[in-house]
């Protein structure tokens, strides 16, 4: 019996001291405004017990024992350890002072900065809006990333930029980056306001972008759209006006006094017309000044932002405004955006999106090529002050071309609409603390119309009687992702991990047809008398894919990652239908180890990536036999054959190796190095047919290339944090190495003006080598070289010339630099974008400095530095003047390849905030007030309008990226 009593009484002790070390803790987690922070982690350190918040910020949790820690996380919100002393504790999370410092948005996850182990570079809303004006998210990257070449093409008002992320890893196939809007991959650049942007993530290497597959080849941006941050209901109005004039580089043409002397340089001047004297100096015409404006710039966005309970709002609208700087021409755009997080119940949130634009243009563009050709002799004005035809008989036309584009302009015009939406029908599901569901689903419906109109009474039209066309075109796409995420920490272990499968499909239809014989003014095609043309095309292709990824990270110093996707694509060949691509990665946290103990260094990463990724052809159906059914025979339609499918055609690979390092020096001073080499191999080529074997030519897999380089970003905080003046300095810069490696039998290929060789550059320039002008006669001269020696001789003939590689058109290095200067409430922002040793064929010159081959163009003032050959100048850069020269000097050849180096002063902003004091009198919770400039300082040798223009845009006449001054108010209430 006393046994009995004494083992109740042990047991009874037991579980008074059990029941003494369980401790049930609540509480509510909260914003620095009071607002409840939903699915915040809190963990009893040392075990791997914990719990997430509720929609209303609230937890629960039983403790192993009395007086444990606990740690309380959120993504963009700082980590915080605490004390249990209370049974129900209210805790406040401070958010991050830059949420991109913290985490960063890798693509189908969140990681923190110290975790990632890939090659991935972020910009923040900040930093986009410290840049040129532009309805394009793409442009405004432009300088901000090392490794991203951003080149404008043109600056037409809603133009794109083309971007390069680590050269161009393909001849042939899709040399696109991948655009991901909110998990959501997009079709092309995406037509979204860039005020909703909260944040951009650029996916480099192979470790970052392999969860893309195939699809990820070219580089991943990833664009993060606005969510509320505080509680608090927040309306934000935006303001911005200004004015864009056009950018004539160095490029300067002839007066007319200019233009009569010139005339009276030529060698041969007694081949001219008589009726060339000094009276044709009378005319005076500026065709450049004519045809341009000051072109009007409207930018007015607004949006609201509000977080309850139960539900997160964003919601924002823009109204974009612009008039070309070339006349004629108007760009007009409507978007919206609504962002919710609605929170069903504890476990469920539905995340519901839309995003809409209405794009609008009007083209009465006038002609910047005729601009520049047409001679100031002429007026294109009669006594009226009315444009007309030069072509009328009896009137006088020095042109060449007998064009007068203004007389055309009083009846011509084009105009297109573009409807383009893209909604969203997401949800999460938390299964348990530790899993959870995500479901992303997506449909992006696009149409077009447009119409252009050339009245009988035109130039133009004269020819058909009149001349319209109407155009239509429909788009849908489908997306949708259905993933199991999993993240758990257990003690110094952090695990994370997801799988995945992904399907979307894209449909495509299009007409266009034309009509000539139409009453002036009919714009529809039942107006015309008869067809020119009728056109029609439908396009369809589906993917689908499973991938899988685990992350592992322990004590914040080691991290390893590995990636796996399957991908199957309609593209393909049944044989080669899907493709597996894997990488892995990791990184080590030097600074958190113990035995580094530094005042001095504050980070210090290492990190190392492979990964395989592939890329498919622009080609829909390369893998198909195809039929023609544009013939006919008697009268019914007949197939003749067009390409050879091929059942083996399959992925182009790359396999992409990455190596980093990252620095942080008195907390002031971070470098960030990354070496890369990428190798891509069975290259998609279209291998052509002798026509004796009825097909055209079929697609097959052959032919590599390379793409190395370095890639450099330093940032600093000059003053440093302590300072009342902030002063940050960032800069950047990348140099990528390109080569090809294989080709088809290893023959070279042409390409236009460039070729296609083994050893050499993508972007490698073919042709006749200048060798300068002979000072003995003033001819032009051009090399010959002989194929067996390499001896080099000169010659006269053109067509003696040997046609070789003469440079390329990829830069030596490029990017940018900026600074930030912050007090009191004034900020001043400058950024600037360069790119050094690309070569550009300024193919203008061809025309308007041809040395007398056309005699009436217009034709280039000499910049500095140039100087025209005569008896006394044999020194000289250009050759003898002859009228209406025969010697070719004009032709293609090395000496309109210019060095395109530039530095370009994108954007300078002189910002200041109204104090507190002042706009809270206005109920407002913050006013700005801002002034800037885009483009104002263009530094470069280049002789033509835009160095940039002219390496991806038209080579003969640039519509240069303009200057513009804009002003702008921000409220917030």
């Amino acid at each position: 019996m006393k046994v009995k009593l004494l083992l109740i009484c042990l047991m009874f002790t037991s579980f008074l001291e059990l029941s003494a070390q369980k401790v049930t803790l609540s509480g509510r987690v909260v914003d620095s405004n009071g607002e409840p922070i939903v699915g915040a982690s809190i963990m009893e350190l040392g075990t791997t017990n914990g719990t997430m918040t509720l929609a209303s910020g609230d937890f629960s949790l039983v403790l192993t024992k009395s007086g444990s820690k606990i740690r309380v996380s959120s993504v963009g919100y700082l980590t915080q350890d605490l004390e249990t002393s209370t049974p129900r504790m209210t805790i406040t999370l401070l958010s991050s002072d830059s949420q991109l410092e913290e985490f960063i948005v890798t693509g189908y996850s969140v990681q923190k900065r110290g975790n990632v182990t890939a090659s991935i570079a972020t910009v923040d809303s900040k930093s986009l809006k410290q840049t040129a004006t532009s309805p394009s998210v793409g442009n405004l990257l432009q300088g901000k990333v090392a490794g991203v070449d951003v080149i404008s093409s043109s600056g037409r008002p809603g133009s794109m930029g083309n971007i390069r992320i680590r050269g161009r890893a393909t001849i042939s196939s899709n040399q696109e980056v991948l655009w991901v809007v909110d998990g959501v991959i997009a079709h092309g650049t995406p037509n979204i306001n860039p005020n909703d942007v909260e944040s951009i993530s650029v996916l480099k290497d192979g470790a970052a972008t392999t969860q893309y597959g195939s699809r990820g080849v070219n580089g991943v941006i990833v664009v993060t759209t606005k969510r509320p941050q505080a509680g608090k209901g927040q309306i934000s109005i935006n303001l911005k006006t200004g004015s864009s004039t056009l950018n004539q580089g160095k490029f300067k043409l002839m007066d007319s006094q200019q233009l009569y002397d010139y005339f009276q340089n030529f060698k041969n001047k007694e081949q001219l017309p008589a009726d060339i004297t000094n009276a044709v100096t009378q005319t005076n015409t500026d065709w450049i000044k004519n045809g341009t404006q000051a072109g009007q710039l409207n930018d007015l966005s607004v949006s609201y932002s509000d977080r309850t309970e139960k539900t997160a709002l964003y919601a924002g609208a823009n109204y974009y405004s612009e008039e070309g700087s070339v006349k004629g021409y108007t760009y007009d755009r409507l978007a919206a955006r609504i962002n919710l997080d609605y929170n069903v119940s504890k476990n469920l949130v539905f995340k519901p999106k839309i995003n809409a634009t209405y794009t609008s243009d009007e083209s009465r563009e006038h002609s910047l090529y005729q601009m520049y050709l047409n001679l100031p002799w002429d007026n294109p004005y009669n006594a009226e002050g009315k444009p007309f035809n030069p072509r009328t008989a009896g009137l006088k036309w020095w042109g060449r071309d007998q064009s007068n584009y203004l007389f055309d302009l009083q009846y011509n015009y084009g105009k297109s609409n573009i409807f383009d939406i893209q909604t969203n029908m997401d949800f999460d599901y938390i299964i348990t603390k530790d899993l959870s569901f995500i479901s992303t689903n997506n449909i992006a419906y696009y149409t077009s119309d447009g119409m252009s109109y050339a009245d009988p009474q035109s130039i133009s039209g004269a020819a058909d009687v009149g001349r319209i066309n109407n155009s239509a075109a429909k788009r849908i796409v489908r997306f949708t992702n259905q993933m199991l995420r999993y993240n758990r920490t257990l003690d110094k272990h952090q695990i994370g991990a997801f799988a995945a499968y992904e399907y979307g499909d894209y449909m495509y239809r299009g007409f266009s047809a034309t009509g000539k014989g139409i009453v002036p003014g009919s714009i529809i095609l039942d107006a015309a008398s008869s067809p020119i043309s009728t056109t029609g095309t439908k396009n369809e292709y589906a993917t689908q894919s499973g991938m899988i990824q685990g992350s592992y990270s322990y004590d914040d110093r080691y991290n390893l990652q590995a990636s796996f996707r399957r991908d199957g694509s309609s593209r393909f060949g049944e044989n080669k239908r899907y493709g597996n691509f894997y990488s892995v990665s990791g990184a080590w946290n030097i600074h958190n180890e113990s035995w580094l103990k530094s005042d001095i260094l504050n980070v210090l990463r290492l990190k190392a990536s492979y990964g395989l990724v592939g890329n498919v052809p622009t080609a829909l159906y390369g893998s198909y036999d195809l039929f023609s059914l544009t013939g006919q025979y008697n009268g019914v339609p007949a197939a003749t054959m067009s390409n050879l499918g091929n059942p083996n055609l399959t992925w182009e690979t790359s396999r992409d190796v990455n190596l980093g390092l990252e620095a942080g020096v008195w907390n002031r001073v971070n470098v960030s190095l990354d070496v890369y080499n990428k190798n891509t191999d069975g290259l998609l080529h279209f291998v052509v047919l002798p026509s004796t074997a009825g097909w055209s030519g079929y697609y097959y897999n052959i032919g590599a290339v390379r793409n190395k380089g370095i890639e450099l970003t330093l940032g600093v905080d000059v003053l440093g944090k302590e300072s009342p003046v902030s002063w940050n300095i960032n800069f950047n810069i990348a140099k990528n190495i390109n080569r090809i490696k294989e080709l088809i039998d290893g023959k070279e290929q042409a390409a236009g003006n460039k070729r296609y060789a083994e050893g050499r550059d993508i972007d490698s320039w073919y042709m006749r080598k200048w060798a300068g002008v002979n000072p003995e006669n003033g001819n032009p001269q051009w090399e010959i070289k002989n194929a067996q020696t390499g001896e080099i001789t000169l010659t006269n003939n053109y067509n003696q010339a040997t046609l070789q590689y003469v440079g390329t058109s990829t830069p030596k290095n490029f990017g940018g630099l900026s600074s930030n200067v912050e007090y009191k409430g004034i900020s001043l922002s400058v950024n600037f974008a360069f790119n050094n040793g690309a070569l550009a064929y300024n193919a203008a010159r061809e025309l308007f400095d041809a040395d007398g081959a056309y005699p009436y163009y217009n034709q280039v003032v000499l910049k500095e530095g140039w100087s025209r050959w005569t008896p006394q100048n044999t020194n000289a850069t250009h050759p003898v003047l002859v009228y209406n020269s025969q010697s070719g000097s004009n032709k293609t050849s090395s000496r309109y390849l210019e060095d395109a180096s530039f530095i370009k002063m994108r954007n300078i902003t002189l910002g200041y905030s109204i104090p507190a004091s002042i706009s809270n009198k206005i109920k407002s919770s913050g006013i700005d007030l801002y002034v800037a400039g885009d483009n104002l300082l263009t530094k470069t040798d280049f002789s033509g309008v835009d160095p940039e223009a002219a390496l991806y845009g038209d080579p003969t006449s640039q519509y240069p990226f303009p200057k513009r001054v804009t002003f702008g108010i921000n409220f917030k209430f």
